[in-house]
Parts: C-alpha cells; structure tokens; sequence
C-alpha cells in the first residue's frame, strides 16, 4: 500500500492507496516542529481505526511547501513505514514540462495539481487552487505547467482585515444570505467571500481571455468547497487533483527503490 503525504501551509493530507482506490484520507494541521515519532503515534492510531497497519505500507510519497517539515516526514518513513520516501522536488521524475523562466520556482504542489489535473481532464486547463493561497495555474493540452498567478488565501484576507483595523472583530468565513451587509460582520463576510468570488471570476476571465485555447477551469484545495455553487467561472470542482498527481508520479518512477 502507498501513503501519499501532501502538506501545505496550514493543512496537511494522509491518504492511503492500495494500487486500486484510495482506502482512506484524513488530514493534520501542520505543524513544521512535529516530529516523526509524534506522526507515527498519530498515523497508527487512525490506521488502527480504519481497520489497516502500518506493517501493510510498502511505499510513501512525499510533497511539501514547508522545507523545514521534510526532514521529520523523511524520518517517519524511514524509522516507522522502512521505506525510502520519494520527496516531490528531490530527484524525482514527474515527467511534466515546466514552461516558465524558472523552473525550480515553481512549487511543488502546483506541479503536482497540474499532473493529477491532465490525467484527468483533458485539453488545455486552468486549475484554481484555494488554500492558504489561491493559486491559477495553466496546465497545457501536452501537460505541460505554464505558470498563472497566487493571491492570498480567504483565510489570510480575513485574519489581515481583523488584525489590521482594531475595530473589526474575528469572524468565521461563510457565504453570507445577501451582499449587502446589515452590520459589521454581515458586511466583513461579504466583502471577503464575495470579494474573493469576484477574484476568481476576474482572473479567470482575464487567463482565458490571454491564454491562445479555450480552458477549462477546475476548482480544488482544502477550501474549494467554500465557492460551490457560488460561481459558474469553475466548471468543475475536484478536490483529489493532487492525491492523484502524487499517485501519478510513484507510477512514473516505478524503479526508484531500487537507486
């Protein structure tokens, strides 16, 4: 059985494949000081609960936006699943063309989307990845990453709002009953979650208007769910994009145990 691990900067995703379908998922705040024994106590017991072992895991991937992390991850594999993790980024074959000025900016869960979102849809493809950031990616037709844009996640917008105006209290996301807010956090939710449904729309709107093949646009990331429903610029939300991307890149690397 495979454990793919992909971490960002406020969550990360464990899921576990057993070369047919995906048998379980859950996910972890991140934590960059977590060690690897405290992820092995945590990792065993939800293994426990879904009624597999960690005896059964034979191979691991690894892709994170937080270098810091990738050591403890490394020594989860090692000590406790005995396996060599692949780390996305470390001599590893993803087999995607990367059409940007510098290819090793771009980052590693962006490369991975793009892979798992052009084995599963074809043509050309926008992918909008909403997280801590929200980031729109072009994928070619061919697969090929071919750069897009980042703007800061929800959640920052609405933590920045709170922490700057010492008057605007802290209030949960959600999409508010009417635009036009009635009182102060009425108004803050609309003018974040509308604020940020307009942003996907205008830059939409503007990559396919640049971009020389029609796209077709996907939503995903740990808070896509947010924006169902809330716009048609998307035209279909998917939230495994990069657990199949990972999926992807151990299938292109089938020898690389053996290096």
């Amino acid at each position: 059985m495979l454990l793919a691990i992909e971490q960002g900067n406020t969550n990360t995703l464990f899921a576990v494949h057993d070369g047919a379908r995906w048998l379980a998922q859950w996910r972890a705040g991140t934590d960059a000081a977590r060690t690897a024994d405290e992820y092995a106590v945590w990792l065993t017991q939800l293994l426990t609960l879904a009624g597999l072992s960690v005896g059964a895991i034979d191979g691991c991937i690894v892709s994170s936006v937080v270098p810091q992390s990738i050591f403890n991850l490394r020594n989860l594999a090692r000590r406790y699943l005995h396996v060599e993790p692949m780390v996305v980024g470390e001599n590893v074959d993803l087999g995607i063309a990367v059409r940007i000025q510098k290819p090793s900016e771009a980052g590693a869960d962006r490369l991975v989307n793009a892979i798992g979102a052009h084995i599963t849809y074809p043509g050309a493809l926008l992918v909008v990845d909403s997280g801590t950031a929200t980031t729109f990616d072009i994928v070619g037709a061919d697969g090929a990453f071919e750069g897009g844009a980042i703007a800061p996640g929800i959640n920052l917008s609405m933590q920045a709002l709170h922490e700057a105006a010492a008057r605007l209290p802290r209030v949960a996301i959600q999409r508010p009953a009417r635009v036009i807010g009635k009182d102060t956090v009425e108004a803050m939710q609309s003018g974040v979650y509308w604020g940020y449904v307009s942003l996907i729309e205008g830059l939409v709107r503007r990559m396919k208007a640049e971009y020389p093949a029609p796209l077709t646009v996907l939503g995903t990331g740990g808070i896509a769910s947010l924006f169902e429903h809330a716009t048609t610029a998307i035209d279909h939300f998917d939230h495994d994009l990069t657990i199949l991307g990972l999926l992807e890149i151990v299938r292109r690397n089938p020898h690389f145990g053996d290096r």
